[in-house]
């Protein structure tokens, strides 16, 4: 357990240092489209500090996949469920969410299938390569039976 929680703060480390590069994207996307003229210093700071955390925690729990007592599946929702905690929280607290009930429901939307759209990428990957390694195997396997069935 202690590895664990040692992987999930190295990787939450490695993963902080993004949030403020993110958060300067964003803010010169939302100046560029004129939704955002000027920043409060407390905005900033705000946004970066948020962005920080949310970077460390989204790095982080990568590290669920790891355990290897969870089943797949638990693993899964409790990635998603704290990422989209996370998420949602950093979006109400900088303002750009609103609260109410019709941003959250549409913000709920987005998230799980822009959430599930990324699982299926990862598991048609993982699928087409776990075939190849299995075709690989079988080609060898093959030619072993082969070598021996020619030297007896």
């Amino acid at each position: 357990m202690k590895k664990i929680i040692l992987e999930f703060f190295r990787r939450g480390l490695i993963a902080c240092g993004f949030g403020p590069i993110v958060l300067a994207i964003l803010y010169l996307i939302l100046q560029h489209q004129g939704v955002l003229q000027t920043l409060t210093i407390n905005q900033v700071c705000l946004g970066i500090f948020s962005l920080s955390a949310l970077a460390f925690i989204a790095g982080g729990m990568n590290v669920i996949y790891q355990v290897e007592r969870l089943p797949l599946m638990i693993a899964i929702l409790i990635h998603g469920s704290v990422l989209y905690i996370s998420y949602l929280a950093t979006y109400l607290l900088n303002g750009w969410l609103e609260w109410g009930t019709i941003p959250i429901l549409v913000f709920s939307g987005v998230f799980i299938v822009g959430y599930l759209a990324i699982w299926a990428i990862i598991y048609s990957i993982i699928k087409r390569r776990t075939n190849e390694i299995n075709e690989v195997l079988k080609k060898k396997q093959q030619s072993e039976k082969d070598s021996k069935y020619l030297s007896n």
